[in-house]
């Protein structure tokens, strides 16, 4: 097998990254797009010795999970991957995918609790990074690469963002406003950033830059204004001067109204800034907490939060906890996760800035105890020496395992099981339809 080789190949399975592999003289290889029982005509593109990368030229036989596809920027866009197939079959495929690595990599030898679903698979999203194209139209960025492609009105999205994200685009044809290019470090705008609350319907607009002002703001803000009427509570502009690939810098400069907006989750009333992390699925968010707040069983227990953001999971239990310590090393997180408790008159819960690690050992040293850990991590998983502090030294009676790639929760759960934690359950919620992610909420007590 070589490249351009045209081949007839049958998908599957799917990749953690969403797509379809087949089997060719022993070889595996993978094609975007596709789905488990589709029989194709594959165009190899990139052959390797026991892999190749292909594209589909045709579909000779389709399989039973796939439809119509209802967006024009499918198969370009790297947002959606899988939008071909129906809701049904994309759960099955993310809950046997955690079954599967949990065993393979965790060794855990019992399957996940069946997936919860969600309601709606559309328009969930209340978050948004648009990056720019050089023809001054926002998007998303093909599938590993960083061109731009033109979204016009996601499906993910509130068709808020839609209106909004016209209002900017037409703002900067108008004024010719230079945008930024990766490889020079030169150009002004870099990404347009949006931000909404779900139950409030506030809207933030922030636009990251490559200077310290955004020439006209005056004409950007009354576009909005117009556009979005009573919605728009929050124009920012982020400073992001660095030849990065990070989207956000660290300063930021409000042109109009305040520098954060409102939402409210499991009762809870949430101040968001730029840099909060905050669940982008307000729903699904919601059937998460729940899982980990039945897991947790905070009743009059002392809780220690994790990589807490805006404290969501642990104000979320601290009307029943006894006290609540969350921990967060984004200092605007911290920020707000103490001014969330204040607003909603929530005394037995603090948040400190710092590394989790660091900071675990710390409140050890202060002999404060944990009755339940709660960790919700980055892609990377917990830091081993992080385990180690929780299983050896807090010792709490059940930790809450909160993970967007189950990959580095098996990973962790082998290491937890050596240091006398059992995984008793673990749950898939899909936060992100359509997408290929899945988080998933896992229970560990302490063996005995």
């Amino acid at each position: 097998m070589k490249k351009n080789d045209i081949i007839e190949l049958e998908i599957t399975d799917i990749t953690h990254e969403g797509s379809g592999i087949g089997k060719y003289e022993g070889q595996a290889v993978f094609v975007p797009n596709t789905a488990v029982g589709d029989v194709i005509k594959a165009h190899i593109l990139k052959a390797n010795k026991n892999y190749a990368f292909a594209k589909c030229n045709e579909i000779i036989s389709p399989s039973k999970h796939r439809i119509d596809v209802d967006c024009g920027a499918f198969a370009r866009c790297g947002g959606c991957t899988l939008r071909h197939i129906n809701y049904k079959s994309e759960c099955e495929l993310k809950q046997n995918r955690v079954t599967q690595t949990m065993r393979r990599i965790g060794r855990v030898n019992f399957d996940s609790i069946p997936i919860i679903r969600a309601q709606n698979s559309d328009r969930y999203r209340n978050k948004a990074m648009y990056p720019i194209s050089e023809m001054r139209e926002i998007g998303f960025y093909s599938h590993h690469s960083h061109r731009v492609v033109a979204c016009g009105d996601c499906l993910l999205h509130p068709e808020t963002f839609y209106i909004a994200g016209n209002v900017f685009t037409d703002f900067i044809k108008k004024n010719d406003i230079s945008v930024y290019n990766e490889e020079t470090n030169q150009g002004l705008v870099r990404h347009f950033y949006l931000r909404e609350g779900k139950e409030t319907n506030e809207i933030m607009v922030c636009v990251v830059i490559n200077g310290s002002t955004l020439p006209y703001s005056d004409q950007l803000v009354a576009g909005l204004k117009q556009a979005l009427g009573e919605s728009l509570k929050s124009v920012i502009l982020n400073i992001n001067t660095k030849k990065t690939n990070v989207v956000l810098g660290d300063k930021n400069i409000c042109i109009y109204g305040q520098e954060y907006i409102f939402d409210i989750l499991c009762d809870v009333k949430v101040r968001i800034s730029p840099h909060s992390f905050y669940q982008v699925n307000h729903d699904m968010a919601e059937m998460l907490y729940k899982k980990a707040a039945e897991y947790a069983k905070p009743e009059g227990k002392n809780i220690l939060d994790l990589y807490c953001g805006a404290g969501t999971i642990g104000l979320s239990m601290a009307k029943l906890a006894k006290n609540v310590i969350g921990v967060e090393i984004v200092d605007a997180a911290v920020r707000d996760a103490n001014t969330n408790a204040k607003e909603n008159g929530i005394s037995n819960a603090r948040f400190i800035c710092g590394d989790a690690a660091q900071a675990a050992v710390q409140l050890k040293r202060e002999n404060i105890s944990a009755d339940v850990v709660i960790v919700d991590p980055p892609r990377k998983g917990c830091e081993e020496a992080l385990l180690h502090t929780i299983a050896n030294d807090f010792v709490p009676e059940r930790l809450v395992y909160v993970s967007c790639d189950v990959a580095t929760l098996a990973r962790d759960t082998a290491i937890l099981e050596k240091s006398g934690y059992k995984l008793l359950e673990y749950t898939p919620v899909d936060l992100f339809p359509r997408t290929a992610h899945v988080e998933t909420v896992a229970l560990f007590v302490k063996s005995n």
